[in-house]
């Protein structure tokens, strides 16, 4: 079983369970990171705000950075749970 495949997302139940909880947490995680660049930009209309507008551009990037993380994350975890189901099948046999 390879990464990044839809097969792996749709194995099991809890695969697909996985899979949706993955992407709840990733599109929060994108959200979070919007407003944070939102919020950042207007607060540098200000000169008196621009220090706080420059945190939440370092934590827009956070959350950024986060993304790729969660979606490898998910899909090492989906690969681990094929291989147990592998393994399960073949004990079976």
């Amino acid at each position: 079983m390879a990464l990044f495949t839809d097969e792996n997302r749709q194995l099991t139940p809890q695969s697909r369970r996985i899979f949706a909880l993955y992407e709840i947490a990733r599109t929060t995680v994108d959200f979070l990171a919007a407003i944070s660049f939102l919020v950042g930009s207007v607060l540098f209309f200000k000169e008196t705000t621009q220090y706080q507008a420059t945190w939440l551009f370092v934590i827009g990037s956070v959350f950024f950075c986060l993304k790729p993380t969660l979606k490898l994350s998910r899909e090492i975890h989906l690969w681990r749970m094929g291989r147990v189901e592998a393994l399960a099948d073949r004990a079976r046999d």
